[in-house]
């Protein structure tokens, strides 16, 4: 099946039930691939801005696959807000599925629904999406299993064949980076035809042994070709196509090897994010931290860098299949028993129920628990047994750490990284331990050198933190929502005033202590009775090795001006409080990504301010981060602005962009405003991809924004939340509106491709569209921090 069969075929009546398409075939032979460039198109985008990628595989979880269908359909917000409702009690698979379908029920989505294994994950998710909804939405399935695409009374199956010669050709040729004159200038062709007819058809194998071959000299083709197992041409089964992908492995540089494994601690298709993965292997000793250590992993890993991390990486089969050869971990799930090998290294439970866990944890390096604390698990972390461990990773865990434990932490002598943040920004939520103190005795773990602790319900730091020498990476922020706010309370008030997270890359010894010091003054201080923060501002000027800085009141912010030289590496800056004047923040020439809160910046220089910073590309205003009426973007301001997020300004009335101003935006994102006198000079943005009008966005003379978007030379499309009528003020000022019909249809489709909003590695990826028409658009898209 092609992209344009697979295409014609999801296009159709916008008043049917969902219909479901399987695309069947066998590993490696492209499914994902196909999926992937139907769900990227420019024509599914245009037709369906509701749309989410959900990767089920074997080992599923019904709850994380709901709760990430709803952050991905209705945005991560919806998600959190959920939470905050069931906050007192355990949430439900009902309570998910409940607010998904009545979600749904109005809107047109595309689903894709990636690596369906068995028939009960199918039953599991049907109900969900099945039966109350005729807006023509389509759900997209690949899976292995015929069986359950042929008994799912869906006509649209589709079984995968394998690449004809011609497209195999191309394909291999591709990856040996050579051309059909070059193989027979080097006199290679029967070698070349060999390994083409070996690799059958499968592009996953034509990928795979490609690769290796572009790394070798023509000469050792031949022996590469005796190592191609010779049942791959006629019987392309998993383990034969895990024999090929161990190929690869085997031929990795031998610095990669342990970075490659390491992945195979994470459940299979689990979203790594990127930090909490480089975190890990500066711990395990596999790379160093250096001045900006993201700078020295992609100069050091290249592309392999990207594929490390990514949330759907293929050969994930053979990486778990070769580290239980070589024993490298072991992956602890529901069963009711379970014997660990000995000369274990690293243990990951997953959502384990086991009635008994028969193990000896005295050689264990690395200790990593996903979903919830198995009960068994109590009494080890308080035992002699524990005293090997290097890493101890709780993250987003249920009934994980508590307080006892983290008090006799300090006889885990050997121990560089702990990780016990709270994901959902809800540790008072139901089954999230309440640890609320860092023991004094931490100053013992001279090898400690990363520590996470976002999000907890830690209050303040002792100052023997200072004495952790080898520390690298300190997370604290605590970003707790305000109407929890309780000043009597200290486990709740301290952090609920000031979120201050620093990255550190490896500095010497006094600035070290210095910086956590100050940290401590200002985390351990109610500030807003005596001066804690401000004193940690200060030695801000001096304090070169900090790249992320983040603070947050219910007052003001407007002691920052103190920081009259900033750290020259700062590039992230999130600050929630009244600010009012931002002079101070021409200094910060690094800056890439700047999120504003509550700031009630005014009219003027403000915007000339920002403006002006050199490598500025993400921009974020919310909640009365600006309170003028008129935000204008002049001529030769923001040289490289991609991505600009305007929420809940409710002063803002009009938008003007100039000519040569920001020639390099790409998303403009605006919910929660009214904007009486539009939105004006979109035309003028060169390498505009995307303007969404979201949740509660109204704005005057749509069409006449229409109009603008469809005079754009980059043809960018215009994306609706909700009908146009709803998005439209009409003709409120002077001019006349051009009326929008709500069911125009697409026309002048192009491809897409992707593009970082960014440099750091949390940033969100977009997706370009190029489309010229109007379209409902869904809530924010997912994003992987």
């Amino acid at each position: 099946m092609t992209l344009k069969i697979a295409l014609k075929m999801i296009s159709g009546s916008e008043d049917v039930e969902v219909q479901t398409i399987w695309i069947v075939g066998a590993g490696g032979l492209g499914k994902t691939t196909l999926a992937k460039k139907v769900y990227e198109s420019s024509n599914i985008t245009s037709m369906f801005p509701c749309r989410a990628w959900i990767t089920v595989s074997q080992s599923f979880d019904v709850m994380d696959l709901l709760k990430d269908m709803i952050k991905q359909l209705l945005g991560k917000e919806s998600l959190d807000n959920l939470f905050t409702k069931y906050k007192e009690v355990k949430i439900k698979e009902n309570n998910l599925t409940d607010h998904l379908k009545g979600w749904l029920r109005n809107k047109r989505y595309f689903l894709v629904l990636d690596d369906l294994w068995s028939t009960k994950a199918w039953d599991c998710l049907k109900p969900t999406l099945w039966g109350n909804n005729r807006e023509g939405s389509r759900l997209v399935v690949t899976t292995r299993n015929r069986d359950l695409a042929e008994g799912s009374s869906s006509p649209l199956v589709y079984p995968l064949q394998t690449l004809h010669r011609e497209d195999a050709t191309k394909l291999l040729l591709a990856k040996t980076n050579k051309s059909l004159c070059d193989i027979n200038k080097d006199g290679m062709n029967e070698t070349f035809e060999k390994i083409l007819k070996k690799c059958g058809g499968l592009p996953l194998a034509i990928i795979t042994i490609g690769g290796l071959l572009a790394a070798k000299d023509v000469k050792e083709w031949d022996g590469l070709y005796a190592q191609i197992p010779s049942e791959l041409e006629n019987n392309p089964s998993f383990e034969v196509m895990r024999q090929v992908l161990a190929l690869s492995y085997k031929y990795l540089p031998s610095h990669l090897k342990p970075c490659f494994l390491y992945l195979s601690i994470f459940p299979e298709d689990f979203e790594i994010q990127r930090k909490r993965l480089v975190y890990r292997w500066i711990a395990e000793g596999f790379i160093r931290a250096r001045d900006g250590f993201n700078a020295t992993i992609k100069s050091e890993y290249g592309r392999n860098y990207q594929e490390l991390s990514s949330p759907r990486y293929h050969t994930r089969y053979h990486m778990i299949s070769i580290s239980r050869e070589e024993k490298f971990v072991c992956r602890i799930d529901d069963k009711e028993t379970c014997l660990m090998e000995e000369n274990i290294r690293h243990v990951a439970f997953y959502n384990s129920n086991s009635s008994e866990i028969a193990m000896d944890l005295n050689q264990v390096r690395s200790l990593t628990v996903f979903g919830e604390r198995p009960k068994e698990l109590t009494p080890l972390l308080c035992s002699p047994q524990v005293r090997m461990l290097r890493v101890l990773d709780f993250q987003g865990v249920r009934f994980g750490m508590t307080q006892k434990e983290m008090d006799h932490i300090w006889s885990v002598l050997h121990l560089k990284y702990m990780n016990i943040r709270c994901d959902y920004n809800l540790p008072n939520s139901s089954g999230y331990s309440k640890i609320y103190r860092i023991p004094r005795s931490i100053g013992k773990l001279q090898d400690l050198r990363v520590l996470d602790i976002s999000n907890t319900c830690i209050t303040s730091l002792p100052t023997e933190i200072c004495e952790l020498r080898s520390l690298n990476i300190l997370r604290c922020a605590r970003k707790e929502y305000y109407e929890f706010f309780d000043p009597s309370k200290p486990i709740q008030c301290l952090f609920a005033l000031s979120c201050i997270p620093v990255t550190m890359a490896l500095a010497d010894s006094d600035q070290r202590h210095e910086i956590t010091a100050e940290l401590h003054m200002a985390c351990s201080t109610r500030w807003f009775s005596t001066c804690g923060v401000r004193c940690f501002v200060k030695p801000l000027r001096s304090s070169r090795r900090i790249n992320a800085f983040d603070v947050s009141s219910l007052r003001n912010l407007e002691w920052l001006h103190y920081i009259s030289s900033p750290p020259p590496f700062l590039k992230n800056l999130t600050l929630e409080g009244c600010i009012k004047e931002i002079d101070w923040l021409r200094e910060f020439t690094h800056l890439v990504k700047i999120h504003l809160f509550g700031s009630k910046l005014k009219e003027g220089k403000t915007v000339q301010i920002l403006g002006e910073l050199p490598n500025l590309m993400v921009l974020q205003l919310r909640w009365g981060a600006y309170v003028g009426v008129k935000l204008l973007f002049r001529a030769e301001a923001f040289p490289k602005l991609r991505k600009l997020e305007i929420r809940f300004l409710e002063d803002l009335r009009e938008m003007r962009f100039e000519e040569r101003t920001s020639p390099q935006m790409e998303t403009i994102e605006i919910s929660h405003c009214r904007l009486e006198s539009g939105i004006i000079g979109i035309k003028h943005l060169p390498k505009l991809k995307e303007i969404s009008l979201r949740w509660n966005c109204e704005v005057a003379r749509l069409g006449q924004l229409l109009e603008e978007v469809k005079a754009n030379p980059n043809r960018p499309v215009l994306l609706l939340y909700n009908d146009p009528s709803k998005h439209d003020l009409g003709d409120t000022q002077e001019g006349s509106g051009t009326p929008v019909e709500a069911n125009e249809p697409p026309k002048n489709v192009g491809e897409s491709s992707q593009s970082n909003q960014g440099e750091d590695d949390d940033d969100d990826q977009q997706q370009p569209i190029t489309s010229t028409e109007i379209m409902p658009a869904d809530a924010d898209p997912a994003v992987s921090s």
